[in-house]
């Protein structure tokens, strides 16, 4: 597919390979890992984006028009990426999915079998500003071969403690497939900006996010079905997690290398008008520093930092805590405890997916956001108070619309805020925004997880929902502009205004 069409030699060229420098008609541009140089405007805030004649202005600069292509590598980077962000969240809930199972085989408290879902959320907010200086200053293929390549090793030392006196080597293991995740949850954004046209971020971004979420819901839906509970024959019983473990790590070492084969820096050429402008800037310009500040200047941001941390907090503590609130009410129910998780994630799958074709097509980020959000607190209620009725049909039909809007809201947030903060960096924003999401996950994790075994799992999930109505306000106070989204539209405008002229 080509934006800006040139005629038969132009989509030969396109066929020769997706690597390689600028065509010669632009020959000061220079890279910029897709980012524009962070620095701080003259009023104090964040730096303000390019107006379309200033966008138009550098491009020119740049010794002509840049002319913008669609490649065909974009399909085959977001599928590896999907599937290997796929098996990092499997690994990150098979095991609270299993909590009751887990905690007889090690010997050990639920609540440490709550801390291997949670050391994905503490290890991420130490770790999230080196990773996105990393991506920010060594590139989207390092930054991916280190989330696959950790994903795989950890994946691997699981293997090596399946004893009952091991808990301390599935620990140490759950923390290398942590420190995997904090080189993957940044990329999604990244990956739609620097590989996808305008038209098909939004959607590019869900699919990237689908992928984490579809290895939750296989998470939730394989482990009861490979690990039964056998409290009475434990060696049956690490049999059948060996078999779990090792299939996990045959195909996160494939996936390894698939990364290294299919992953490259950027396209031959900007996918969007937008992403010709970013790589006008000097690198050497670039501020890491002075983005982040850029950001916290940012007052809009700054809110939907907030507001998407509660909302994402609030999953991961469901999610981590479903197989108990499930259990509470419906005793020797694991099987059908992870089976309602599958519906929650893959509800939210298809909710992220019709959010993305959305906001491609309306690029109503604030109004969607809010809606999604108000609609997730209404199905987080209605959830709660259907869940001791003493009916699985129910459980099942109330926890996918809950995951439908809780879940489909996990894009939303990404691509909201690259739109507020363009040109700042989009591994940088979507890195504050996961560190918020898990820091409100641990928060949120240990306060349900006392309140539901004292007082019962209503209790734990009326404190989520006071939480997300203070969310529903912040999302609320945010103002709206849509500046990666001026730059493309204005271009475009531009041209038509040119053409127009010539004729």
């Amino acid at each position: 597919m080509v934006e800006d069409g040139g005629g038969e030699e132009e989509e030969e060229e396109a066929a020769e390979g997706e690597s390689g420098e600028m065509p010669a008609a632009a020959p000061a541009l220079q890279r910029c890992n897709g980012f524009l140089p962070g620095k701080e405007a003259e009023d104090g805030g964040g730096r303000a984006a390019p107006t379309a004649a200033e966008a138009e202005a550098m491009l020119a600069g740049g010794g002509g028009r840049l002319e913008t292509r669609l490649s065909r590598r974009r399909l085959a980077v977001l599928a590896v990426f999907s599937c290997y962000s796929l098996v990092n969240a499997f690994q990150w809930i098979q095991y609270s999915i299993l909590s009751n199972i887990f905690s007889a085989f090690y010997g050990v408290s639920s609540t440490q079998i709550d801390w291997l879902s949670m050391v994905y959320m503490v290890a991420y907010v130490p770790l999230i500003l080196p990773a996105t200086w990393l991506l920010d200053t060594r590139g989207l293929r390092l930054t991916a071969l280190l989330g696959a390549g950790l994903n795989g090793l950890g994946a691997w030392l699981k293997c090596a403690s399946l004893g009952p006196d091991r808990y301390p080597l599935t620990l140490a293991a759950q923390a290398v497939c942590a420190v995997a995740q904090v080189f993957i949850l940044g990329l999604p954004s990244r990956i739609a900006s620097v590989w996808f046209g305008p038209t098909e971020v939004s959607t590019a971004c869900a699919v990237a996010v689908l992928g984490n979420q579809l290895g939750t819901a296989i998470g939730f839906l394989l482990p009861p079905v490979l690990v039964p509970n056998t409290p009475d024959d434990l060696n049956f019983m690490a049999h059948n997690i060996s078999i779990m473990f090792y299939g996990t790590a045959i195909v996160s070492t494939l996936l390894f290398f698939l990364t290294g084969v299919v992953f490259e820096e950027k396209p031959k050429y900007p996918p969007s008008h937008s992403q010709a402008v970013l790589q006008t800037m000097p690198p050497e310009d670039y501020s890491y520093k002075q983005s982040i500040i850029n950001l916290f200047k940012n007052i809009p941001f700054v809110l939907l930092l907030i507001s998407y941390g509660i909302m994402t907090g609030a999953f991961y503590s469901v999610s981590t805590l479903l197989n108990q609130m499930i259990v509470t009410h419906y005793k020797g129910e694991e099987v059908n405890a992870g089976r309602i998780g599958l519906t929650l994630v893959v509800a939210g799958m298809v909710g992220s997916i019709i959010c993305g074709l959305w906001l491609d097509y309306t690029k109503t980020y604030k109004q969607t956001t809010l809606i999604v959000y108000i609609l997730s607190f209404i199905g987080l209620l209605v959830f709660t108070f259907t869940l001791d009725l003493g009916y699985l049909i129910v459980v099942f039909v109330t926890g996918g619309v809950l995951g439908f809007f809780m879940t489909g809201y996990l894009p939303l947030g990404f691509e909201f805020a690259v739109e507020i903060t363009y040109p700042e960096s989009e591994g940088t924003s979507s890195g504050l925004l996961n560190a918020s999401a898990q820091i409100f996950g641990i928060v949120f994790t240990l306060v349900q997880g006392r309140l539901t075994t004292d007082y019962g799992p209503r209790a734990g999930n009326l404190f989520l929902c006071a939480w997300i109505f203070v969310g529903i306000i912040l999302t609320a106070l945010i103002k709206s502009d849509l500046r990666r989204h001026n730059v493309n539209s204005g271009i475009m405008n531009l041209d038509v205004k040119a053409v127009s002229g010539d004729s």
